[in-house]
């Protein structure tokens, strides 16, 4: 049991670092053509075709931060494969669009700087936007659908239709999320860009985290009404909401005091407590259907051989994964343009 419940926490962090590092590359992508760098930023960094800070404070960690969905995904296939084939089947759509979004998203990145000519380069720039937007967006999607609950057939199979994804309690929990992600972006370009330019961002997130919490509001006020989460633990899900909302709050009064490392830290915790709250809110439960029943943890795990086995490469893994994210922020730490220079 002990072992089955360390796996389900590391699954939950996987997930959570991929919100917390992976939600700010999908931010700044998303705000690149609100944070244009000013001429005299543009001139310091060699750069007349166009400034691009907020892709410049991301581009040491660009790609990097991908691993944590790859661990995730690793995970969940090795530790819970039942929940594995249960949760793609059913959340099959939107993977694929999460998965197009990133592709094109990378592939935007990489290439717009070999653009030739402006109309070019505005091609490119719209396919960066929609590759931070689109997955943003769908992760939203499957979070509103995990707090929702998925209709459940005979068969013990979970469906999602275009009615499941396209309610009000799971459209809304998707705009909130996008709106959350570009904060958070832009929190991260405030305290890797220069003074101008950090200023900026922190107007624009605070702005953003306005909207998002906002539609945090609806989702709470769905809840309440009947027609929003299905949790299976309410005192839990309770303070974790209420947590989340605290963090937004810290995270909207740091942007406008203009405390950017505050800001920051809030709106880490702001893109992790969601994971939390799927996790600890359902439990024992993974997948859950709006009617209380679903697929517990002894159902999705593996057996305890095989969970013995894989926490021989845990040890080694997870320790690997975590230093190297650590030596990355040290090596680039300092703002772009001061340590540092552009990359696209």
């Amino acid at each position: 049991m002990s072992l089955e419940i360390a796996w389900l926490g590391l699954l939950g962090l996987m997930l959570a670092g991929y919100f917390v590092l992976g939600g700010y590359d999908y931010g700044a992508q998303m705000l690149h053509p609100f944070l244009r760098a000013s001429d005299e930023e543009e001139a310091r960094a060699e750069k007349p075709e166009g400034g691009n800070a907020a892709l410049d404070a991301i581009a040491p960690f660009f790609l990097g931060n991908e691993v944590w969905l790859v661990a995730f995904a690793g995970v969940m296939f090795g530790a819970f494969p039942h929940l594995e084939g249960t949760l793609l089947s059913g959340l099959y759509p939107l993977i694929v669009a999460i998965l197009a979004g990133l592709v094109l998203g990378n592939a935007a990145v990489q290439l717009r700087r070999r653009a030739r000519g402006a109309r070019s380069r505005q091609v490119w720039d719209a396919l960066v936007v929609f590759g931070g937007a689109v997955p943003a967006l769908c992760w939203g999607l499957v979070v509103g659908l995990l707090l929702h609950g998925v209709p459940r057939r005979a068969d013990g199979s979970f469906h999602v239709g275009f009615g499941e994804v396209f309610s009000p309690f799971v459209l809304v929990c998707g705009i909130a999320t996008i709106l959350l992600f570009a904060a958070h972006g832009a929190g991260f370009v405030a305290i890797r860009s220069e003074t101008e330019m950090a200023a900026k961002a922190r107007e624009l997130g605070a702005r953003l985290l306005v909207g998002a919490g906002g539609a945090a509001v609806v989702a709470l006020l769905l809840t309440f009404f009947g027609s929003g989460a299905s949790m299976t633990n309410r005192g839990v899900s309770g303070v974790i909401a209420g947590a989340l909302v605290v963090a937004l709050g810290v995270a909207w009064w740091s942007f406008t005091g203009g405390h950017e490392v505050r800001a920051f830290v809030a709106t880490c915790c702001a893109t992790a407590l969601p994971v939390l709250l799927v996790g600890a809110g359902h439990y024992p439960y993974l997948l859950i259907s709006s009617a209380g029943h679903g697929l517990d943890i002894h159902e999705a795990v593996t057996d305890d051989a095989t969970l013995k086995i894989l926490s021989v490469f845990g040890v080694l893994v997870v320790p690997t994964i975590l230093a190297y994210q650590a030596w990355s922020w040290w090596a680039f730490r300092g703002r772009t343009g001061v340590r540092h220079p552009s990359y696209f």
